[in-house]
């Protein structure tokens, strides 16, 4: 008999079509799901899910939860611990993808590209020419988590000659790279933030309007992150009152919900949390997620376990 796989959430359709070929899959909020609960040992969810102990409670096998993404800031993970559930995501895989966005949106913001192609498209260069914009290289720019991604976007942006500072727990001695021991003082000292840190209840609203106004007002802000880690009502407020040139926002606190305020503002280009959303990133994604679950069925081991997860 073929192993029952738990969905607690949507996940991507090359995902579940590959599962099928060796795994039966359930919705767990079908009556089927219900019905054969103590049967489920593994389960699955997205980057975005949100996983708490009522959701895990009437499956009572499960010893692994796999997440497809890097994130799991959704998920309860002392209710995981508590039972002895593997957790794992997918790390590194997505790390070049996420780090080529982040440069892109930074080069859309100083570049103006978004409203420069408008400008064009609206026949508004006949009229005239479109105004100067603002440099990247050699431009200071500040990396608030230096993990994978963290490190992915700075090899990127020294291609452009810029000054890499960055922000993280702790210095990590990197050569070339400018370590500054608070948000603030990150800010203070660089032209462009990127957020590129991990989310959790304990850095919700890290990046908040101290620190805004530490960037200042030709500063810009770009975040590949989390939406949480942005204090979205503080960043609103920064670019109406012009304390903040900019921001370029891949995620947002309540997506797909876009604040009104924040999408009628011009300096502002939002997209729809696609830095990972390519298909060569996404089929390697998949085969991370295949890879821990057969490794913990025949080995009770995992490749990529999340943090304080090691099998």
């Amino acid at each position: 008999m073929r192993e029952k796989i738990l969905l607690l959430d949507a996940i991507a359709q090359d995902l579940a079509q590959r599962l099928r070929e060796d795994y039966q899959l359930y919705d767990a909020r079908d009556p089927g799901a219900q019905a054969c609960a103590a049967q489920f040992r593994i389960a699955l969810a997205n980057g975005e899910s949100r996983i708490s102990a009522a959701d895990i409670a009437p499956f009572p096998a499960l010893g692994l939860l796999s997440i497809y993404g890097v994130g799991y800031d959704g998920v309860d993970c002392a209710a995981l611990k508590a039972r002895n559930i593997c957790l794992t995501h997918t790390p590194g895989v997505l790390s070049a993808d996420v780090a080529d966005l982040a440069v892109g949106l930074l080069l859309a913001l100083a570049r103006d590209i978004p409203d420069a192609a408008r400008f064009v498209r609206e026949g508004g260069w006949s009229d005239g020419r479109y105004p100067l914009q603002r440099r990247v290289s050699g431009s200071r720019v500040g990396i608030a988590g230096m993990g994978r991604i963290g490190l992915a976007i700075a090899r990127r942006l020294a291609a452009f000659d810029c000054q890499i500072h960055y922000f993280s727990r702790q210095d990590k001695g990197l050569a070339g790279y400018h370590y500054q021991p608070s948000l603030c003082q990150l800010a203070d000292q660089v032209d462009f933030l990127i957020v590129a840190m991990s989310a959790g209840p304990e850095n919700r609203h890290l990046i908040d309007g101290q620190v805004m106004r530490s960037l200042g007002p030709r500063g810009y802000l770009v975040n590949v992150a989390r939406g949480s880690l942005v204090d979205e009502t503080a960043l609103i407020a920064a670019l109406e009152k012009g304390e903040l040139a900019g921001a370029a926002l891949d995620v947002l606190e309540e997506e797909p919900l876009v604040p009104p305020a924040l999408m009628g503002l011009s300096s502002v280009i939002i997209t729809p949390h696609i830095a990972s959303a390519t298909r060569e990133t996404r089929a390697a994604m998949t085969q991370l997620v295949l890879d821990n679950i057969h490794g913990w069925l025949q080995r009770g081991a995992v490749l990529t376990p999340a943090p304080g997860f090691d099998t």
